[in-house]
């Protein structure tokens, strides 16, 4: 069975003089760790120039080789190539020699007879490591220079934050990790969105597949993530092929992991630990090809703490964690936002893009909205569906509005009440355009009416319209 190669970013190479231990720990390191980006040497003098020509992040090197002895090789490496590691795999079972060659710049050092699974956990280690090493040094590099190398991948999540901008440098940061990786944040904060952005920047072959695993009982998780072979039981007419399998050479996308059963957290823990796993009814494993990324709007850690989230669990999926911050405090994406969906709803509805009055930006900006940018366009299309005029009604963002759980403010006798439930002011000039749009539908669209709840006169208001319509034509 192949194996897609889970650790992309570099090769590993191995240098051994006899080519039936090459072919042995080849297998090996394919079938038992899921890795075949795989490079072979039996001469040791060649062992410089591949270094030179291809992209190798890991060495492991015999000791005992003619023309050049892998202590040698150690050491050219060690000064010439800083940043890939060496392992040695050696017959040579002496102390001595492994704590001299760990001196001179060894990662590790394992011998020949070794268990299979203790060398490849040792490998699998030293690979994680590099991988690592590499993901900090382009974090580093990112946020110093403040870059996006690929920003066309991030244009259908409607930003301009700066947090925002440092969640799309880091995912593309860790873009070619085969590690986990942990998407945190709110319902409605567009998790899907950023789990889309992961897949793409990966340039994995295969498909993005999505799970959402809340009330999924242990039974049916096991089958919608194994699959099953026929007759696995009752109805199980014939083998299916579970979601880990449909996203091979891919992403498997799991939301909602926090909804996960403490006896579920056990099987996939098992596999992202083993990189395996048995169809239900199989007694033959197999393995996972697919890189897997998980979200939740619950505190893990809070569940961790309070015996409802497995630990091991937890640290294994938070070796890469994604924090998307709520609407609340990306209060400039709230005009880009409504642009966006006003669009949005105009073509589904069939109906022209209404003209918005000054007041409702505002008024949204200082709104908590506790379901994010999904209550945000659940409140446009709502608003789209009722609107019939060529200004955009106020209602329906109005009664959004009135549902707080209390003002931010206490109201006193010097309290202007819709005030006291924003947290930043309108300016100065803009309150009077507010007041007029009030006054104007508390009256109904009556001048005279309206100028007397203003306690200005008729001309005077109608003035201040017409101002005020002119500011929206320039708009």
């Amino acid at each position: 069975m192949s194996n897609r190669n889970l650790y992309p970013n570099f090769g590993v190479l191995l240098v051994d003089d006899e080519p039936a231990f090459l072919r042995s720990l080849s297998i090996a390191l394919e079938r038992r760790g899921g890795i075949n980006h795989i490079y072979h040497s039996e001469d040791s003098r060649n062992v410089m120039a591949l270094l030179a020509q291809e992209p190798i992040g890991l060495v492991l090197l015999d000791l005992t080789m003619p023309h050049l002895s892998g202590e040698t090789l150690l050491k050219q490496i060690v000064e010439e190539y800083p940043d890939i590691a060496v392992i040695i795999v050696s017959g040579l079972n002496q102390l001595e020699t492994a704590v001299n060659c760990i001196r001179l710049g060894a990662y590790d050092y394992f011998v020949k007879t070794s268990e299979e699974e203790r060398l490849i956990g040792g490998i699998s280690r030293a690979i994680a490591s590099q991988e690592m090493r590499l993901e900090n040094q382009e974090m580093r590099k990112r946020f110093l220079n403040d870059t996006l190398e690929r920003p066309e991948i991030f244009a259908n999540i409607i930003t301009q934050d700066k947090g925002m901008r440092s969640v799309f440098q880091y995912l593309e940061a860790i873009s070619a990790s085969s590690q986990p990786v942990l998407i945190c944040g709110e319902s409605g904060v567009g998790k899907e969105l950023i789990a889309n952005a992961i897949h793409t920047l990966s340039n994995r072959n295969g498909p993005l597949v999505c799970v959402n695993v809340a009330g999924l009982d242990d039974n049916v998780f096991a089958d919608t993530l194994f699959g099953h072979n026929k007759g696995a039981f009752t109805g199980a007419d014939k083998a299916r092929a579970g979601m880990v399998e449909q996203a091979a050479g891919g992403t498997l996308f799991l939301d909602e992991i926090g909804d996960l059963s403490l006896v579920s957290q056990v099987k996939l823990l098992r596999l992202l630990q083993e990189g395996e796993y048995y169809p239900l009814g199989s007694d033959k494993p197999k393995r996972i090809r697919a890189r897997v990324v998980v979200a939740t709007h619950h505190e893990l850690a809070k569940k961790q703490q309070a015996g409802e989230f497995r630990k091991d669990l937890y640290y294994r999926l938070r070796i890469h964690q994604v924090e998307v911050p709520p609407l609340r405090r990306r209060k400039g994406d709230i005009p880009l936002l409504l642009e966006h969906f006003l669009a949005e709803a105009a073509a589904e509805l069939a109906k022209n893009i209404p003209t918005i009055s000054k007041e409702l930006p505002i008024l949204l900006a200082n709104y908590e909205f506790p379901g994010n940018i999904r209550e945000l366009r659940a409140l446009v299309f709502d608003a789209m569906s009722q609107h019939k005029s060529r200004m955009l009604s106020m209602e329906v963002f109005r009664r959004a509005l009135g549902q707080q759980e209390a003002p931010l403010v206490e109201e006193n006798e010097h309290t202007f009440a819709p005030f006291s439930q924003m947290r930043i002011l309108p300016k100065l000039n803009e309150v009077g355009d507010i007041l007029v749009i009030e006054a104007m539908h508390r009256a109904q669209d009556n001048q005279s009416l309206a100028a007397r709840l203003l306690g200005i006169s008729q001309p005077a208001l109608s003035k201040r319209l017409k101002k005020l319509e002119a500011n929206r034509s320039v708009e």
